[in-house]
């Protein structure tokens, strides 16, 4: 399969023509070069990111993270438990923000 035969990745499908270099620094340094290192795995990865975006209250972007933290092995209940335990040190408005957006993500409402 060639590049060309490929799905176009979430990065190209949102902002494809409009925003290329974004794309292509999405595509190739972050999920290509950054999440492919050998110091920590997938699932780590994805902890460590659902809690980086609910620290700093990006919300709009858990709802890949989450499912892709699913996806790469963390369980729901676990990163329900890690969104509570950040309401300690990130702050309760950006805990609820973050478990508005896991129930969205895990239950669909």
């Amino acid at each position: 399969m060639t590049d060309d035969d490929q799905e176009p990745s979430g990065a190209q499908r949102m902002f494809g023509d409009f925003a290329p270099g974004l794309v292509h620094f999405t595509d190739g340094a972050l999920f290509g070069d950054a999440w492919q290192r050998p110091g920590l795995s997938p699932r780590d990865r994805s902890l460590v990111t659902v809690a980086a975006l609910t620290a700093g209250g990006n919300a709009e972007q858990l709802t890949f993270h989450l499912q892709y933290a699913k996806d790469n092995g963390v369980p729901e209940d676990e990163l329900i438990e890690a969104i509570t335990h950040l309401a300690f040190y990130a702050g309760w408005p950006k805990a609820f923000s973050a478990m508005a957006v896991a129930r969205q993500v895990f239950r669909g409402n």
